[in-house]
Order: structure tokens, then C-alpha cells, then sequence
């Protein structure tokens, strides 16, 4: 099923790309930077985040062949259109040493198992508990934002090895970590599905 573009939208793209030239990104590092950006106004993005081609072509077949979405936050969930997510955050409980969001990550886990695509853009405590699993994902897709622990979770999701989305500064939240998964969703699954 096609996705029907807004001319709104078409017009927001047209202008991100007269104000920032991001024909030198690979195609789907070019989709997830234009789509963040597109998502908060913001063209830091272009030099905030990172990713790797590959890992980001693995992640789009994974994707696309059915591997769980899975999200830390309703709010991220809520801004994933075109797909079901887990998101085990009422489900969870904080306790001593472990918020309620790293408990949904833990849920969440043990409901999905490998191969997942983790959508983290609110909580720095569910990616650092991500971390700790042996959740062998498809991609982490972590942004979470935040003056306290968003830096440092996302320098240890980089540390980890893992295949990822991240960035370097404080700057994420919800919408971008959604965004990022949406360029995903969006992005054609054959080279002559492609638009502008």
C-alpha cells in the first residue's frame, strides 16, 4: 500500500532541502536524517546523529519482513503510524534500583525476544536497561532526551556495538525517535518504489 504524501509535507521537504543539502547521505541515512529533522524543525539533526548504512539496511529488511516494533513510551508508539508496537510501560512497576521504564523494557523483552527493532525516545533508563539484556535487536533506534543520563546512555548504546540510531547531544524525545522509524517504514523496499 502506497503512502499518500501531503503537499504540505511535500512543501516542508522541498524547503528542508533548499536550507540543508543531504544529497551526500546514503539513501536510508539520507530518509532518517530528512525525517528527524522534518519532525522538529531542527537541522542540527544532520550533524547530531548517528548511524550506519548497513546497519540501517539490515534494520529496513527486518523491518519490512514483520521483526516486532517495540517502544518505551505511548507517546513514541502514538507517532509510529503504519505498524503495531509493545509498549509494557502500564504494565511495569519501579522498585528499588529499577524505574518503571526500565521494568517495561524488561516486560517488553521477555514478550518479544531477538530481533526486535526498540524504539527508545523518552527515557534514558530504558535504554540503559536495554543495554543490559540479551535482546540481540535488529536496530536500536535510541534517542532519548534529557539533561540527566541522555548523553550517557546513548555514548553506551554506541559503546555497546549494537546496531543503532542515536546522537551525541541532550536533543531527542518522542517525535524524532518515531520519525526515525517511520523513514524506515517509508522508505521504499525496492529501488523503483522510490520518490523524491
Amino acid at each position: 500500500m502506497n503512502r499518500v504524501v501531503h503537499p504540505i509535507e511535500v512543501e516542508s521537504y522541498r524547503r528542508l532541502r533548499a536550507r540543508l543539502d543531504t544529497s551526500h547521505f546514503p539513501p536510508l541515512t539520507r530518509a532518517v536524517v530528512e525525517r528527524v529533522i522534518h519532525s522538529a524543525a531542527d537541522l542540527e539533526y544532520a550533524g547530531d546523529l548517528v548511524m550506519d548504512e548497513g546497519e540501517l539496511e539490515k534494520a529496513h529488511r527486518a523491518l519490512h519482513a514483520g521483526a516486532p516494533v517495540v517502544t518505551d513510551v505511548e507517546m513514541v508508539a502514538a507517532g509510529i503510524t503504519r505498524r503495531e508496537t509493545v509498549c509494557r510501560l502500564r504494565d511495569a512497576k519501579s522498585g528499588p534500583g529499577l524505574t518503571r521504564s526500565a521494568h517495561a523494557i524488561r516486560l517488553a523483552h521477555e514478550q518479544v525476544g531477538p530481533g526486535a527493532i526498540w524504539v527508545i525516545g523518552n527515557a534514558p533508563t530504558a535504554l540503559e536497561e536495554l543495554l543490559t539484556l540479551d535482546a540481540a535487536p535488529a536496530l536500536v533506534i535510541g534517542l532519548p532526551v534529557g539533561f540527566v543520563g541522555a548523553v550517557e546512555s546513548k555514548a553506551a548504546l554506541r559503546a555497546s556495538g549494537l546496531p543503532a540510531v542515536s546522537n551525541v547531544s541532550e536533543k531527542g524525545g518522542s517525535a524524532v525517535a518515531s520519525a526515525a522509524l517511520n523513514a524506515l517504514l517509508y522508505h521504499p523496499t525496492h529501488p523503483s518504489e522510490e520518490t523524491s
